[in-house]
């Protein structure tokens, strides 16, 4: 038996039922894993409140690392005892499951599981926003909305190491100190200043080259203000609510700007794009560019508060349950 945690009704971190199932032996194609550590991150929360449909009852989470326990007919690439993190495949809080051998990846022993379980969404996601969706070079000017959160972290560190300066929005002192360690160059408290203005200030009315925004509602509007001309809006996630439909004329107003909202599925569907991705950003881990400490640790019992505390904006940098 494994304990798992299971939404059998959309809502609120109440919602979030932990319990035990049988798991089942891996059937053609499949592996069974145990997991070590399991990511948190904001996207559960979409599918816990329906924002992302999944069919009910359904296992929350999209990211984990853990070692292969058993292997189906057909898996020539995996061994038992392999240690192996992946993401983009739902149901990764439980102690045990049942998954494709093709969502898996490698990870060495340099790689700790709690690293290995947070770096493939977050990680991967800093990947396609900077090298592909927008592909940051030196002398570029960047802002990062939630610079102190999981993704917003490394989008610091690694475009300060590709060159270009870091304007990171935060929500508190605390959390400006470890954005600009992180390598923002200038810090905006939104909660008291006009972010709009402030980048307006520090790029001395050139504006940005991209804007990359994890935030969604509340920051869609003055991001735009923030661009320079044929400047990019780069909408990844939804925190505050999704973005409204609006006219595209705005774009033009505002300078022929680009605006895109990606995911990282689309990015990863190819698995030599999934495999190239990973060996990238598991690069960059390793030569200590992208480091990626998990300030937060929660026992698969306390699923329920670390929801609490994730949608409340408590939470800095990565955090992942213990099974």
């Amino acid at each position: 038996m494994s304990r798992v945690v299971t939404i059998h009704s959309t809502g609120g971190p109440e919602v979030l039922s932990l319990g035990e199932r049988e798991v089942g032996k891996p059937a053609k194609g499949q592996v069974l894993i145990r997991h070590h550590a399991i990511g948190l991150n904001y996207i559960d929360i979409y599918f816990r409140r329906g924002l992302y449909p999944a069919e009910l009852p359904f296992v929350p989470g999209n990211e984990g690392a853990g070692e292969v326990i058993a292997i189906g007919k057909g898996v020539k690439d995996l061994s038992i005892g392999d240690r192996v993190a992946y993401t983009t495949k739902l149901g990764s809080y439980a102690e045990e499951r049942l998954i494709d051998a093709k969502a898996l990846i490698k990870i060495p022993k340099s790689i700790s599981y709690e690293v290995g379980a947070t770096m493939m969404l977050k990680g991967l996601t800093a990947h396609y926003l900077l090298r592909r969706t927008y592909k940051v070079k030196k002398g570029d000017t960047i802002l990062v909305h939630a610079a102190a959160g999981g993704v917003g972290l490394i989008l610091c560190q690694w475009a300060k190491a590709l060159g270009a300066t870091v304007i990171g929005t935060v929500g508190s002192e605390d959390k400006g100190k470890i954005a600009k360690k992180a390598g923002a160059k200038h810090i905006i408290y939104y909660r008291s200043e006009n972010f709009a203005e402030r980048v307006k200030q520090i790029t001395k009315g050139a504006g940005v080259d991209v804007v990359y925004d994890g935030v969604g509602k509340d920051t869609f509007a003055g991001s735009l203000d923030c661009l320079k001309r044929l400047g990019m809006f780069v909408s990844f996630g939804s925190a505050s609510g999704p973005i409204e439909a609006f006219n595209l004329g705005l774009l033009t107003a505002k300078g022929s700007l680009f605006a895109t909202r990606p995911t990282l599925y689309d990015y990863i569907a190819d698995r030599g794009d999934y495999e190239a991705a990973t060996k990238e950003l598991i690069k960059m881990i390793k030569s200590g560019v992208v480091t990626m400490p998990v300030h937060a640790r929660y026992k698969l019992d306390d699923v329920v508060q670390a929801h609490k505390d994730l949608e409340g904006r408590e939470t800095i940098g990565a955090s992942v349950l213990i099974p």
